[in-house]
């Protein structure tokens, strides 16, 4: 393993390292001596091993909703929608993604730009990728991703920020992601998640668009139990797995109008001694590609509603 030392010599860069560079330099053609001059400055960071180390506390929905929903973030939101009117309409024709929606990612994702992270990217990923095991082989190709992106876009490898995760800008687009949905949305020859709304606003629906998003198609339908024996049949999840007909038949019906071949997953969600239900169509669970978390895609929901009533108000 690395030893935690702010930062390294290039001749004291151990094996697991050695062998990325060779990789990179064998699968991509990159210079061994730069990749070597790049890790002797890496800093170890052992806030970035705590953050993402950290067993999750069990929250309530309605805790976890406040940390979004709430008017801080509405109002920003409106003030947001209102600055990028234009781009955001356009968006919103081309990938058919509510601007309301695109907005409350942004708006969650670093309260419209405001805090996009501190860490240097190439720290976090390489703290990641060879002292954090139990996901070293996702880190070590988001690593190689970055590396792969700053050749591309011309980024100075040392210095872009991000989160302590190594997501970078404005709609934190791990280095994968920003090489494969991120676009020049403001056609000036450079992507720029970073320090570009427009960018930020078109790739968000571009990776939306590319998970599947469905124009006009609903996200979630309010539901309730008419049966205690459901989960005897439906298994609670994200994944719309299920005709709404088969859910009305185990007793979960929505008053929101739905075809009944229409397929959604069974949204329960614990809330102090009470449960709240819903049905996730495939846009709710397009929501989730971006964050896998039920929590998170209803946040979106409710954030891009609470935005799109109070800018209309």
């Amino acid at each position: 393993m690395l030893t935690v030392n702010p930062a390294w010599a290039a001749s004291a860069i151990q094996p697991q390292v050695r062998d990325f560079i060779e990789g990179m330099v064998e699968r991509y053609a990159f210079d061994r001596r730069e990749l070597e001059a790049a890790f002797g400055q890496v800093n170890i960071l052992p806030d970035a091993l705590k953050l993402i180390s950290a067993p999750s506390s069990p929250i309530s929905w309605n805790k976890y909703r406040e940390r979004f929903v709430n008017q801080q973030r509405i109002s920003g939101g409106v003030n947001f929608w209102r600055r990028h009117v234009q781009a955001l309409a356009k968006a919103s024709q081309i990938y058919g993604v509510p601007e309301e929606i695109i907005v409350a990612i942004i708006g969650i994702e670093t309260n419209y730009g405001t805090s996009t992270g501190n860490y240097r990217v190439i720290d976090t990923l390489t703290t990641l990728a060879f002292q954090f095991p139990r996901r070293a082989d996702y880190f070590r190709e988001e690593l190689a991703q970055y590396f792969l992106l700053s050749r591309e876009q011309g980024f100075d490898v040392m210095s872009t920020k991000g989160s302590y995760a190594g997501a970078i800008g404005i709609p934190q687009f791990m280095p994968g992601s920003y090489r494969r949905y991120a676009i020049d949305f403001d056609g000036d020859g450079k992507i720029n998640l970073s320090g570009n709304v427009n960018d930020a606003i078109g790739s968000v629906g571009n990776y939306l668009k590319i998970f599947g998003w469905q124009e006009n198609g609903p996200i979630v339908l309010p539901a309730q139990k008419t049966s205690e024996d459901f989960l005897k049949s439906i298994e609670p999840g994200i994944e719309p797995l299920h005709s709404i007909n088969k859910l009305r038949q185990a007793g979960i019906v929505s008053a929101d109008s739905a075809d009944d071949e229409s397929l959604a997953a069974l949204i329960v969600l614990g809330n102090e001694g009470r449960e709240e239900f819903w049905l996730g169509l495939n846009n709710f669970y397009v929501i989730t590609r971006y964050n896998r978390s039920t929590f998170y895609a209803m946040s979106v929901y409710a954030l891009a509603e609470a935005i799109r009533i109070a800018k209309n108000s």
